[in-house]
């Protein structure tokens, strides 16, 4: 399945060794370094949590993407595709990031190296030269606290909580308060996944959203810990047909440390 924002292992076997194809390696760097698809560059995006959405705080932000995206050798002018062991998080954290710094290519494998057999993995490092990659920041794909706090309530903006239901609940807390954001639905980002490692299909997707209460004609806002499962959510929700979708960057690390943000405090029935 070929999709928004997503490629599979057919499509890549396809353009193995094409110049104009640029692959990322997502895994921690131990990993990358035990083996790797050849040609891969490594970036593991989850080092670079960023919590502070404050206009200062995108501006840092803004210019982190494009020091990292430059440090990587990324110009405007490849598809860039992002890959993990599976359709995870952190593929598909590095997808978005690159489709909000304003890349037009940027792609998840999906099923990442599970869906990719027959390919050999290396230990070789290939060299690559940097690029000076410059930013064109998507602001409609990314929400901010001061954004989500002008917007709740509101009945055309839906908030979508994508951590666990031990989160969402308060069992576990990583903040400084727990609870959730006001009226945000709730299901567990890996909802999407398939039981291969792949996303679901865009219907199966759609009718999932659907069952949950979402309306394509609204905005929807995932949100998890870190910005990383909601960029999965992200993704799925753009691969279900839904055309206006923000990832909350800061999330909860951001909101539930904070003093002067509402809270709610959802109980099982």
């Amino acid at each position: 399945m070929n999709s928004e924002g997503i490629v599979d292992a057919k499509w890549l076997r396809e353009r193995r060794g094409d110049a104009g194809v640029i692959l990322v390696d997502t895994r921690p760097a131990r990993d990358f370094h035990a083996g790797h698809l050849s040609g891969a560059r490594h970036f593991d995006p989850f080092p670079f949590h960023h919590t502070d959405t404050s206009a200062r705080g995108i501006a840092e932000f803004d210019a982190q993407l494009q020091w990292i995206f430059s440090a990587l050798g990324i110009s405007e002018r490849e598809t860039v595709v992002f890959y993990e062991n599976e359709s995870g998080m952190r593929a598909a954290r590095g997808q978005w990031a690159l489709e909000y710094a304003g890349h037009p290519a940027a792609r998840m494998l999906d099923g990442g190296l599970k869906a990719a057999v027959g390919e050999k993995l290396v230990t070789n490092v290939e060299k690559f030269a940097p690029a000076d990659f410059q930013i064109n920041p998507r602001a409609e794909i990314l929400a901010t606290y001061p954004r989500m706090l002008e917007q709740l309530g509101r009945r055309d903006v839906q908030i979508f909580d994508v951590r666990s239901d031990a989160e969402y609940f308060s069992e576990r807390v990583r903040a400084k308060h727990g609870g959730a954001i006001p009226g945000a639905y709730h299901e567990d980002w890996t909802a999407a996944l398939a039981a291969d490692g792949t996303v679901k299909s865009p219907d199966e997707l759609r009718a999932q959203f659907e069952a949950l209460g979402f309306d394509p004609a609204n905005e929807i806002v995932p949100y998890c810990q870190g910005g990383y499962r909601a960029a999965y959510a992200y993704l799925a929700l753009k691969i279900a047909g839904y055309a206006k979708v923000r990832n909350y960057l800061g999330s909860w690390a951001e909101w539930g440390n904070r003093d002067d943000l509402p809270r709610e405090h959802p109980r099982r029935k």
